[in-house]
């Protein structure tokens, strides 16, 4: 199952939100989402957990608590259904 948690401290690293979620159970993947200009924490992240029950304690456990100024929101991410919608200008080349 694929978790998004959001309400990050902006200097949590990828290693330290896997720490986190491995005491839940077998965590494949711990992601913090990074500014690609200022290469700072966006304060929010992914983690991928193959066992949908100790994903859902998972969820259960830390939703709402707090590691830094705010609650943490952890819930199970929503799939994309593709890329956004380009702004197709028609422009006639002739």
């Amino acid at each position: 199952m694929k978790i998004f948690v959001a309400g990050l401290p902006y200097d949590l690293d990828d290693a330290e939100l896997m720490e986190i979620f491995e005491k839940f159970g077998t965590t494949l993947s711990a992601k913090v989402a990074i500014d690609k200009e200022t290469g700072k924490s966006k304060g929010f992240g992914f983690v991928d957990m193959p066992d949908a029950a100790e994903a859902k304690d998972a969820i259960e456990s830390l939703n709402d608590i707090s590691l830094g100024k705010k609650p943490l929101v952890v819930k199970q991410a929503e799939e994309r259904s593709g890329p956004p919608p380009r702004n197709n200008n028609n422009f006639n080349r002739r």
